[in-house]
């Protein structure tokens, strides 16, 4: 895991907009883990538009190790790949990915759109260490060659030794001109989630689940912070609210009758 680094255009001692309110009254960060290939580009401009005094922290992580950060609270919620061990965790499911195979660019393979695990039953195959598909039934031989990560199996590629099944952000993360790649549509899919520690989450957990699920800031689900007022406008609040109230009722007169003036009943 690398260390975190501070996004500047959420961070209050780099932002011109910060105004000058007192450490009690700034909000705190909230810290979100991202495995690669993951990008959360889209759902940080939005906290940014959402809660632009708040700072957002990335924490690049790897697969592996991408729960135990989150339920150790080194994170307070994380982009991960399932599968994931979910003991104490919460999950929302986010999107799956399609599965693709990178080849170098003159393989037979790039002669078809898509491919199944039959066109690659004579082929090398390269499955590193930290492969994120779950396989029941691997294709191909596999390689003589284990390399410890996705990113040194994609330099064997294109070395010749073998070729790599991968979730297409990873291939597209580990892009390289001399490779391509085709989806592989009987390969076992890739899943991403948003973890976070069981129980109630926090009132900025529930602003980034809003987020990522699509609600508008005007939701009902979605919290909103209420501005704490200065003394004076607490002060002007009163005065205004006293001026409303209505004053005592006053009496309505007693009506006075003239006595009537006519011929007397018999």
């Amino acid at each position: 895991m690398t260390d975190p680094v501070p996004d500047p255009a959420t961070d209050p001692a780099t932002d011109p907009q910060a105004d000058s309110a007192s450490e009690s009254d700034a909000p705190s960060g909230f810290r979100l883990a991202y495995v690669p290939g993951v990008t959360p580009a889209k759902w940080v401009r939005i906290w940014k538009d959402r809660l632009p005094r708040v700072p957002l922290t990335l924490i690049t992580v790897t697969a592996a190790e991408a729960a135990d950060v989150v339920r150790a609270g080194e994170a307070d919620a994380g982009l991960v790949r399932l599968p994931i061990d979910r003991t104490g965790l919460s999950a929302i499911p986010l999107y799956t990915e399609t599965t693709v195979v990178v080849v170098p660019k003159d393989h037979l393979v790039t002669a078809a759109e898509e491919v199944t695990a039959d066109d690659l039953a004579d082929e090398f195959m390269l499955y590193p260490l930290d492969d994120t598909l779950t396989w029941t039934d691997r294709p191909g031989e596999a390689a003589t060659i284990v390399p410890a990560t996705t990113a040194e199996a994609i330099e064997l590629v294109a070395a010749g030794v073998g070729l790599l099944v991968v979730p297409q952000s990873l291939a597209r993360l580990h892009h390289r001109k001399d490779l391509t790649y085709r989806p592989l549509t009987d390969a076992p899919e890739s899943s991403v989630v948003l973890a976070f520690p069981e129980g109630e989450p926090s009132e900025l957990t529930e602003q980034f689940i809003g987020i990522v699920r699509g609600r508008t800031v005007n939701s009902t689900r979605t919290p909103q912070r209420a501005e704490k007022k200065t003394a004076a406008q607490k002060t002007a609040a009163k005065k205004a609210n006293q001026a409303k109230k209505p004053g005592p009722a006053k009496k309505a007169p007693a009506q006075r009758y003239a006595p009537r003036r006519g011929k007397p009943r018999r």
